[in-house]
């Protein structure tokens, strides 16, 4: 770790502009950066690093090449997705280079009268910050920015180059973070800080996205035995996709990672659409769907196992068997994680941990997915994922503790200082 000294400068200036860094997120939330409206955020997030003094690149997810893990984006152009990387390049660097990435992408916030405060209004009370994005991921975006400018104002900076990228598709393809790697930046290590309560995410699941597509014949309800019903149809899809997923969970108890925890695998249906009329059976329905798989299982296995499982029920039904149902990948094909223990960079972090909350760091395994997955799998450099605590990630009244928002800024600084190493600025 770094010197005392200079810890106590550092942890001082976080305290000194920690004001400034809850008024940082506060105006984060209240940017509505649902999918597709990213780009109003991106524009003031680089205006903020700029103004910082950081060069600053923002780009599309278009303006980079193709890669065989880029998801399939459907119903948003790439070329609306913006990313940013604000890039710090001391002279003659002699530490360990860095990756800070965070997402600023959100989730809908769904009926706003069922939210206790308005959902981008990012309201303050008994220690919170309510709104969408406050938790998922905003709260560890702030982090990572006044942990920077804390080293500065101490009088520092890193003495090795540091990215500080914030990017879109978290929540659906994660192909924003797959594209900072694709324009070429890279590192010794990437810290992602999702709102993890101070804990290092060990494992993650992988995640499919796909859509459900089911034909019927319309015919007036009063002689529906002579028509089918779409929407009937896709149900009857979705109890055969529980039910495979059910064996799916049976399976996974013999995973070396996830034994121990109950139905590691996931499956929802998240969106539904069909019909024209209420006195009529519907022609149509559209059903789109999240699954999820283990480690030891990849997305081609996963997504065949769904094209298996649908065309089986499909065959049962009268209708279906002659009109096959449509699967249509519509967003993430994840594989699972497995930050492997042992790095140089988790020991780093470990020790920046306890010297904050003075104890080990627990570790976490998570059946949800995050962009710290593209550097361990496929760039060669360890992904950390580690930030604040929060609460209701994609629910009503999502909410960070602000206490731990000065904590993690803490850790962060801390992680960065004694990974990148330190010089007196100028």
């Amino acid at each position: 770790m770094p010197d005392a000294e200079a810890r106590a400068r550092i942890d001082a200036a976080i305290d000194e502009g920690f004001g400034r860094q809850v008024e940082f997120l506060q105006e984060l939330v209240r940017f509505p950066s649902l999918r597709g409206h990213e780009a109003p955020l991106q524009d003031w997030f680089a205006r903020q690093m700029a103004a910082r003094g950081y060069p600053v690149d923002r780009f599309s997810i278009a303006d980079v090449p193709a890669h065989p893990k880029m998801a399939p984006m459907v119903g948003v152009d790439p070329a609306g997705s913006m990313q940013v990387v604000a890039a710090h390049r001391p002279a003659n660097p002699t530490g360990r280079s860095l990756i800070l990435q965070g997402h600023i992408d959100v989730v809908p916030e769904g009926p706003h009268e069922m939210w206790t405060y308005p959902p981008y209004s990012a309201t303050i009370r008994d220690g919170w910050m309510y709104g969408r994005g406050a938790h998922d991921m905003k709260s560890g975006v702030a982090c990572m920015v006044f942990a920077m400018d804390a080293i500065r104002a101490a009088g520092f900076e890193p003495a090795a180059d540091v990215y500080v990228e914030t990017v879109t598709e978290e929540e659906s393809t994660g192909n924003g973070a797959l594209a900072a790697l694709l324009r070429g930046y890279r590192a010794e290590a990437a810290l992602v800080p999702e709102p993890t309560g101070h804990t290092i995410t060990r494992t993650q699941t992988g995640t499919i996205w796909f859509r459900l597509r089911v034909r019927g014949v319309p015919v007036h309800v009063a002689v529906a035995q002579d028509g089918t019903n779409a929407i009937m149809s896709a149900y009857a899809l979705i109890n055969a996709l529980y039910a495979h997923t059910k064996v799916l969970n049976e399976a996974a108890k013999s995973s070396p990672w996830y034994a121990d925890i109950k139905d590691p695998i996931k499956f929802n249906p998240g969106i539904i659409r069909g019909g024209d009329w209420a006195s009529s059976t519907p022609a149509w329905c559209e059903v789109d769907c999240r699954i999820g798989l283990v480690p030891g299982t990849t997305p081609e296995q996963a997504m065949a196992g769904i094209e298996q499982c649908v065309k089986a029920a499909a065959t049962t039904d009268g209708f279906m068997a002659n009109n096959p149902p449509e699967i249509i990948w519509t967003g993430f094909q994840t594989d699972p994680y497995v930050l492997e223990p042992g790095s140089e960079a988790e020991a780093v972090l470990a020790a920046a941990h306890a010297s904050v909350h003075g104890g080990e760091m627990p570790a976490r395994k998570t059946t949800a997915v995050n962009d710290a997955r593209y550097y361990g799998l496929y760039f060669g450099f360890p992904g950390l994922c580690y930030g604040p605590k929060g609460e209701v990630a994609h629910g009503f009244d999502e909410r960070t503790s602000i206490e731990d928002l000065r904590t993690c800024t803490k850790t962060i600084a801390a992680f960065i200082a004694e990974w990148c190493g330190l010089r007196p600025i100028g």
